[in-house]
């Protein structure tokens, strides 16, 4: 991925809705102006959720996601059905598509009722509005559209576009924290799960956001990390570590400079920096059979010293000398129950978007569950938290409540 591309996670996630044969690929073609989504007659033609990122004006970088039919039958049917519910979770705008000519159903009602259960923006277009002999006065959240004669789909985009959340108002990864030419030191392993030749996506997107910021970014190994902060000519605003190599970029970082992992930026970025920072405290409460749920957000290849499989684990079992159970999830899997866990640890989140990793946040909170992330979790078990959430004052009070080795 080049550095000019939208990353998904980053994108307006707009999931089209409703029974088999609305309408709803359609739709999505018709939006777009492209045959990107299969359209039959054949009810159930989408089995699963279908992503496609693009540009959508007057909006910019979004992601459609077309979805099964939420009448969907059988055994099959109901996972289906499942799966289109699951996308509500990552969804910033929906809509919901109804056939005009068949009117809302009892299925229709339950998913727009489930939407406003989820705070999620929403506009109802009522499709093939060609067949019907007039055209009836939509609601405020309503509009009436035909995908086959092209009828309404300029308002409906702008409709779509005034609803979206486009994230104008959320934190920066680190431009809010930095001013123009601070010098911001990122270290930065080869990570073996990265592709040849390439940065990950954290990394990546950190370094846009310094240069986006007027400052300068010097990109170090761990090994060279002090030599490179006693070359700099000025003391750098702020390093920013791999959490992997936290301890030794701690014990590199001289205390008047302010240090932080890509991992608890990223945990700020997308929401959940507070709960994790509370949540951290719940690893000095497990005892021997708990089970701790560890989820990643993407699905890649895992390195025979994976941090979430294999690093992780072993970091807890000892530091806290308990024999432990470990879950493991990834990608856009994640439990409805989680009672059963004693403490879940999620990643950065880079791949997901901020909707996502607030809902996951908020079932754990809901079920009484503590959760953290990963760099949170290992500058807790090294002892340097406290230092690496010090650029957010509002923090201390959670810590003080807490406990801190």
């Amino acid at each position: 991925m080049g550095l000019n591309d939208t990353p998904a996670a980053d994108r307006v996630h707009i999931g089209i809705f409703g029974r088999r044969n609305a309408g709803k690929s359609s739709v999505i073609n018709a939006i777009t102006g492209q045959d990107l989504a299969v359209v039959s007659d054949v009810k159930g033609t989408t089995t699963d959720p279908v992503y496609k990122a693009m540009e959508l004006l007057p909006l910019g970088p979004v992601m459609l996601i077309d979805t099964p039919g939420i009448d969907d039958v059988g055994e099959l049917g109901a996972l289906r059905v499942k799966k289109a519910r699951q996308v509500l979770n990552k969804t910033d705008v929906a809509v919901v598509v109804v056939d005009a000519a068949e009117g809302r159903r009892r299925e229709d009602d339950e998913l727009i009722k489930l939407v406003r259960d989820k705070n999620i923006p929403y506009i109802v277009a009522y499709n093939k509005c060609e067949l019907l002999g007039s055209m009836p006065k939509p609601g405020p959240d309503e509009i009436y559209i035909s995908a086959k004669e092209k009828i309404n789909i300029g308002e409906l985009k702008e409709r779509i576009a005034a609803i979206a959340d486009t994230g104008e108002s959320k934190f920066r990864i680190v431009g809010d924290l930095i001013s123009p030419s601070d010098i911001v030191v990122l270290v930065v392993p080869i990570d073996k799960a990265a592709p040849k030749g390439r940065l990950i996506l954290p990394q990546q997107q950190t370094i846009r956001d310094i240069l986006e910021s007027d400052a300068i970014a010097v990109v170090t190994k761990e090994h060279e990390l002090r030599e490179t902060l006693e070359s700099l000519t000025r003391k750098p605003k702020l390093v920013i570590t791999d959490s992997q190599v936290f301890a030794k970029a701690a014990a590199d970082t001289p205390p008047s400079i302010p240090l932080t992992s890509f991992s608890i930026l990223f945990a700020r970025y997308k929401g959940l920096l507070d709960e994790a920072v509370k949540g951290a405290a719940a690893i000095d409460r497990l005892k021997d059979g708990d089970t701790v749920l560890i989820s990643e957000g993407c699905t890649h290849h895992r390195q025979c010293d994976d941090i979430g499989t294999v690093k992780l684990p072993r970091w807890l079992r000892n530091y806290t000398g308990c024999e432990l159970n470990f879950d493991f999830t990834s990608g856009g899997d994640f439990p409805d129950e989680l009672s059963k866990y004693a403490l879940i640890i999620h990643c950065g989140g880079c791949m997901l978007n901020e909707r996502e990793v607030r809902y996951r946040t908020k079932c754990a909170v809901d079920q009484g569950v503590p959760i953290t992330n990963y760099g949170v979790a290992i500058a807790f078990m090294q002892g340097i938290l406290r230092r690496s959430v010090a650029m957010f004052p509002h923090l201390a009070a959670i810590l003080d409540g807490g406990s801190e080795r």
